[in-house]
């Protein structure tokens, strides 16, 4: 018989890696399908996933999830696909799913902020439940009407509707900028705000103002911007081109619209940090590859979409979902300086 005709080999069963790594097949079924916690050691998890790999074991999901009367399919939706932060995010959720043997089908709501329509025939019928970041809730729509177990990420804390929320600490986030450029000796400030009407971006613009009004000699201007590099550059040439004193620092609700920042003050004649201070929000690569470098606030995104993915895996067990924000960390880079004397419009 030739190799071509030779039969596949047997597929590893749970059997053989409960015997491979000297446990029952229950333990096994407890690891594999993710409801190990409290009952059996981490070391011995370890131990099992680790016998599973190197067998190349894949269980019957098939069979699972006719047995447990679940699709084990999550759905991510975000209010865009081209934004590097929902890709990382994606990558956790994902991450986490693929340890529990669910998929994570990712979904952009249309027009950023919703609606978001049903994407299946029967949402109830295709998923288990649903994890949405940095959108309203009542923005899901048809979904929510689907009655399926709903997680918020970087969302409305207040909204008593979903299971569970997991949020950033965004008005620290904020805090910490404000407080970096007023310890620089910042006093005249322009917020260049996100137009998107979500609790993300109002979380920042309370937290701004708020950390201003707390020094005397410190003013706020708010000026809303499109989430793109152009229009955050015009609504910036815009305010540069207006009478009275330029700003010292603007402070941008992203990295994007710092980025469109930085172009405006340049065609003004106009240098960042030496002239004025730019400041973005989320850390994402073009932080990096913009010059200078931007002083931004670091967001974990992939440790939103883990503890998304953990808190929708949490509802669907009965348990409670972990709780408490997460923290973000200032990360200074070269757009932000001391304030110089203030230039004369050009």
């Amino acid at each position: 018989m030739s190799s071509a005709q030779q039969p596949a080999p047997p597929r590893p069963t749970s059997r053989d890696v409960a015997r491979a790594a000297d446990v029952s097949q229950a333990t096994v079924s407890l690891v594999l399908g993710g409801k190990w916690r409290g009952r059996v050691s981490e070391a011995t998890a370890e131990r099992v996933r680790g016998s599973a790999r190197e067998l190349g074991y894949r269980p019957n999901l098939a069979a699972r999830s006719l047995r447990l009367g679940r699709t084990r399919t999550a759905l991510l939706v975000v209010p865009a696909l081209t934004n590097e932060f929902f890709a990382r995010v994606y990558s956790g959720a994902a991450a986490v799913a693929a340890e529990h043997d669910f998929g994570v089908v990712l979904y952009p709501s249309p027009d950023g902020t919703g609606p978001a329509r049903d994407p299946f025939a029967s949402a109830r019928a295709a998923l288990d439940g649903v994890i949405a970041s940095s959108m309203a809730a009542e923005a899901l729509g048809a979904l929510r009407g689907a009655d399926l177990p709903l997680v918020m990420l970087d969302s409305d804390p207040g909204d008593p509707g979903p299971a569970a929320h997991v949020n950033l600490d965004i008005a620290d986030g904020m805090r910490q900028v404000a407080e970096h450029l007023l310890g620089l000796g910042h006093r005249r400030l322009v917020h260049l705000a996100s137009a998107v009407d979500t609790w993300t971006f109002t979380v920042r613009a309370q937290a701004l103002a708020r950390a201003v009004r707390d020094v005397p000699d410190a003013a706020l201007r708010t000026v809303p911007a499109a989430l793109d590099v152009g229009a955050g550059r015009e609504a910036v040439e815009k305010v540069l081109a207006a009478p009275g004193p330029l700003p010292t620092a603007i402070v941008c609700d992203d990295d994007i619209l710092a980025a469109g920042a930085c172009k405006a003050v340049r065609r003004r004649g106009l240098r960042v940090p030496e002239d004025i201070s730019v400041t973005g929000f989320d850390d994402l690569a073009l932080a990096t590859a913009v010059e200078p470098e931007l002083t931004t606030v670091r967001l974990p995104a992939e440790q939103v979409g883990e503890r998304g993915m953990r808190a929708l895996l949490a509802v669907l067990d009965g348990r409670p979902a972990e709780q408490g924000d997460l923290p973000v960390r200032l990360t200074v880079r070269g757009s932000t300086a001391p304030p110089a004397v203030a230039p004369a419009h050009s």
